[in-house]
């Protein structure tokens, strides 16, 4: 499946849920898309209910189906509860953490960064979007990166950063510290819902 490239706002009012972040994305018209979008549907399945749940995380860490599902069969293999393992290792993605850090306003800008090869790891160049970051790296932009007025935009926007990650205004870098605690992640997702719908 190929990466959806469409308008956000369209996935986010499609599982009526802000896949931003925001709240911004279904605002204004919070039902789902279409001509039929505000119209009233019947009781919704199981089946349905755990689809949207694994649609909404998947659409707000932006992945394919194949990535999404590489991803939570990893987890399976990891100690713990699965489901919130499943959510630090979609946390720990290097794009999702340059998002997180602030160097990008969205998941999307941040992965053409790491794409493009303007984000560091300890150093070293990485672009590879999906890279597992480990607690203990620093991560940080290219030197001649680092005066981009699109980063500096973004950056002068972030209210607050999450616990996990520190930030060193003066290097514009930052450290993973640790893996996040469930509580520090998105309340509104159930991620026992996607277990459920993997399990089928």
């Amino acid at each position: 499946m190929a990466r959806y490239t469409g308008p956000a706002y369209k996935k986010s009012r499609r599982v009526n849920f802000s896949t931003l972040e925001n709240g911004k994305d279904i605002a204004r018209r919070p039902y789902g898309p279409g001509q039929h979008g505000n119209a009233r549907h019947g009781k919704p399945s199981n089946y349905s209910i755990q689809l949207t749940e694994k649609q909404k995380v998947r659409f707000m860490y932006g992945l394919t189906e194949k990535q999404f599902k590489k991803t939570f069969n990893k987890a399976e293999k990891m100690k713990g509860v699965h489901g919130e393992n499943f959510l630090r290792l979609l946390e720990s993605r290097l794009d999702n953490l340059v998002y997180r850090i602030g160097f990008s306003s969205t998941r999307r800008g941040a992965r053409q960064m790491v794409n493009h090869g303007d984000v560091l790891v300890n150093g070293k160049k990485v672009n590879i979007p999906s890279y597992q970051v480990k607690p203990g790296d620093i991560i940080s932009l290219k030197e001649n990166y680092k005066t981009n007025k699109v980063v500096l935009d973004s950056l002068a926007n972030i209210q607050k950063r999450v616990e996990y990650i520190e930030y060193d205004e003066k290097k514009m870098e930052a450290k993973y510290v640790r893996l996040p605690e469930r509580e520090e992640l998105n309340k509104d997702i159930n991620e026992s819902l996607i277990v459920e719908y993997y399990s089928r």
